[in-house]
């Protein structure tokens, strides 16, 4: 019994691991979309100036897409 108590722990623990995984995940992946969100109205508000003025939110925004997709728990397992 003592290994079944042992395994349902260490599947329990992984069922958490993965949970954070993803959730953290989902959380990156909104703060992009916050910062896409903030292009966009930059980009509404400034005009002609958005290459100048919205400079610092694009670069931003392409570095967010790069970095912060959403990656599935399968990732963890491997």
């Amino acid at each position: 019994m003592a290994t079944d108590e042992g395994r349902a722990a260490q599947l329990t623990r992984k069922l958490k691991e993965r949970d954070d995984f993803v959730r953290e995940s989902w959380v990156r992946t909104m703060e992009a979309r916050i910062v896409q969100d903030n292009l966009q109205k930059c980009y509404r508000i400034e005009g002609v100036n958005n290459l100048e003025n919205c400079k610092v939110l694009a670069e931003r925004y392409a570095q967010m897409l790069k970095d912060n997709r959403v990656q599935g728990y399968k990732h963890i397992d491997v």
